[in-house]
């Protein structure tokens, strides 16, 4: 309703029709679409006094046509509203603690308004309101501000209607404000990587995502990073407005350890896991790693070795985690760390590093893999070590290593101890993948942040049952360096070697599992049938695609191709679902540079500089586009290079089969199918306007 009053109210500006305009107006209502909805409250507006805004609790906002004309700050009115009516309805019975709710929203709101384009925010400079003053003072989001600010407080309750400025917050409730009084698109951004951080200008992190939907965009990038979808973000809000009304009726502990048990136990119903194995969460697939280097330090008081398969295609951080050193500045939980030391707690590791290339940059067999993998395990088991074999199932441009022949051989080797660790961070394995790993024994890592297109940092570990049993998981301690990375509500409830860690929650890391766990439920809502066959008729399309492409090359090996017809069943694992490509300019390939450049070009738009051309031209120039980022690789012709890579995910089976229509699925998937096809033609038009890779 409020998205048709912020129409109506633009459509009689004067000069709309103007391409700036137009895409000011698509803008402002596109993140409208992000606020969150409420039942039963309605909004309503006024013309007889254009300078009203009023909050009538828990049944309605109303917002003058002077608000109205000012598309921005009717947006920043409407936010604080809205999650003012959110926290009045999670008080329950107690309806006359209003200061919580006046709190609540306008720290939400000053947080919103940081998370807006820098254009945006320049609109309200020159524009003297209540609420616009306030929600741009450094202070507004400390819990201290509202004690010092009594006319602020008078100001806010004339709004309502209630005298705020009586009351005071219970010491209960600030914690849960400190916590939960954040927009979602902010806490998508939170406990995780400092790589989450978006620019001022669009909003997107160094991925090219942003913590809200982006449906502007044709988006491919799956093997690389997602914007979160419309469908995900609105559940993921839902969860914290829950979560608020939980936290504030039964402690924030007991609701938020209860979320977290939730989420595993979806992630559990999903991927149709067995109950006796377990979920440990962590913010990103490094933490997974430290997460299992620090697992190892205490089942064995042997010498560890850890063999690292594919280690040239894993997060850059993970050999400096699996040595129990800091891959980073800064913690998950925010504290600052010194890059490269070692974590406190941990004995010194060997970690074997076995890429896919070699020095040359050139692609080993699988042959060659495997004799390398061998060579490092004999070796360290002679020494008496106690061994990690980290194997991939699949790498960022879609390989595996090292093959089951080289499993079977290592189980003859005599007194082996060794522990398997599946990286499947990328996720692209079906249920029955995963289970097999499981009853090996194999502990699998996963993130829900690649294939099912959750928001950027989600990852997991799948610990199977007879893992899980070790004694020493009950009796040791982990590593105490570990207290600066992670909290115990993420740990399995059974093993006391987590007690010690943080009391706290990482409430971003939780809203991320929680977007991704909603993709995979939505995946598999798609019938079988329908699916498979819809991942076979998008991934034939682009392979062909790209290869009629003369300006493409495709990044395939013989040696490292998969063919589902020498299996079983249909597997994701068993199809190729990520094609990487190279890019040329005549006989020759770009060099890294100007493909890195390039990929941030294709997903900005470049209608600018086509100017004067066709109608067709300029819509393909002004599409953006978000494919998998730039990785290093050496061209056979010996050149260094970057190869680009258009990947299937989940939401392209998911997003098609939303009306549960068999006709209207095919046709979605076709629909995805020509997105692909202007993404190739962007391509085209940044490699023939030289202008653009020298600039």
């Amino acid at each position: 309703m409020t998205t048709d009053i912020l129409v109506a109210s633009q459509l009689k500006k004067k000069g709309l029709s103007k391409k700036e305009n137009v895409n000011h107006l698509v803008r402002i209502l596109g993140r409208f679409g992000n606020i969150p909805k409420i039942d039963g409250v309605e909004i309503i507006s006024s013309k007889k006094e254009p300078e009203l805004f009023k909050i009538i609790p828990g049944k309605s906002i109303i917002i003058g046509s002077g608000y109205l004309g000012k598309p921005i700050l009717a947006l920043v009115y409407l936010r604080y509203a809205i999650e003012w009516q959110i926290w009045f309805k999670a008080l329950g019975k107690n309806k006359s603690a209003t200061l919580l709710c006046d709190f609540a929203a306008l720290r939400v709101t000053h947080m919103f308004f940081d998370l807006l384009p820098k254009q945006d925010k320049l609109q309200l400079e020159d524009i003297k309101y209540i609420l616009k003053d306030f929600i741009t003072e450094k202070e507004t989001a400390a819990i201290s501000f509202l004690n010092i600010k009594n006319e602020l407080l008078e100001k806010l309750a004339s709004f309502h209607g209630y005298p705020s400025s009586k009351e005071k917050l219970k010491k209960s409730w600030i914690s849960i404000v400190e916590c939960l009084a954040k927009p979602t698109e902010l806490l998508l951004m939170t406990g995780g990587d400092p790589r989450l951080k978006v620019d001022e200008e669009e909003l997107l992190n160094k991925y090219g995502c942003r913590p809200f939907p982006r449906p502007e965009a044709f988006t491919f990038a799956s093997s690389t990073a997602t914007s979160v979808s419309n469908y995900a973000f609105n559940k993921t809000e839902k969860a914290r407005t829950d979560l608020i009304g939980k936290s504030l009726s039964k402690g924030k502990k007991k609701a938020s350890f209860n979320f977290s048990e939730l989420l595993k136990s979806d992630l559990k119903n999903v991927l149709e896991l067995k109950n006796d194995c377990e979920i440990i969460f962590s913010p990103s697939g490094t933490d997974s790693a430290l997460q299992i280097a620090g697992i190892t330090q205490i089942v064995t008081k042997k010498e560890i070795a850890h063999i690292l398969v594919g280690s040239d295609e894993t997060g850059s951080g993970v050999p400096a985690a699996l040595k129990g050193c800091h891959f980073e500045t800064t913690t998950a939980l925010g504290l600052p760390i010194k890059k490269g030391e070692r974590i406190e707690g941990f004995r010194d590791v060997e970690v074997a590093e076995i890429p896919f290339r070699d020095d040359k940059g050139v692609l080993k067999t699988s042959l060659e893999l495997d004799d390398e993998v061998f060579m490092a395990i004999t070796k360290a088991n002679n020494l008496g070590k106690h061994l990690v074999l980290h194997i991939m199932d699949q790498s960022k441009l879609g390989y595996q290593a090292p093959s089951e022949a080289l499993i079977k051989k290592l189980n003859k080797l005599e007194n082996l101890s060794l522990q398997i660790i599946v990286d499947g961070s990328q996720l692209r394995l079906d249920p029955k993948d995963i289970s097999g790993y499981i009853d090996k024994g194999y502990i699998i890592t996963i993130t829900g942040s690649k294939y099912y297109t959750g928001p950027p940092y989600a990852g997991a570990l799948i610990i199977p049952k007879e893992v899980g049993k070790i004694k020493e998981l009950k009796n040791e301690t982990l590593p105490k360096g570990l207290t600066d990375y992670y909290n115990y509500s993420d740990w399995p409830k059974s093993w006391t070697c987590a007690t010690k860690l943080s009391e706290g929650f990482n409430y971003g890391a939780s809203m991320r599992w929680k977007a991704a766990i909603v993709e995979m439920k939505r995946y598999y809502k798609t019938p079988t049938l329908y699916r498979n066959l819809g991942i076979e008729m998008f991934c034939n399309y682009v392979e062909e695609s790209i290869k009629e492409a003369s300006f493409l090359e495709q990044l395939f090996d013989e040696e490292f191709q998969i063919h589902s017809e020498s299996n079983k069943y249909f597997s994701i694992k068993n199809i190729r679902t990520i094609f990487p490509f190279f890019i040329k300019k005549g006989n020759t390939v770009l060099d890294e540079e100007n493909v890195k450049k390039l990929y941030l070009l294709l997903n900005s738009d470049l209608s600018e500089y086509y100017q004067g051309t066709s109608l067709e031209t300029l819509r393909v120039a002004s599409q953006k586009c978000h494919i998998g980022q730039a990785v290093k690789v050496l061209h056979k012709s010996n050149k260094q290079s970057a190869i680009l890579r258009i990947s299937l995910g989940a939401r392209v089976i998911s997003e098609s089969w939303r009306d549960r229509d068999v006709s209207i699925f095919f046709s979605s998937i076709e629909d995805q199918m020509n997105q692909v096809t202007v993404i190739i033609k962007k391509i085209e038009l940044i490699v023939n306007h030289p202008q653009l890779l020298k600039g």
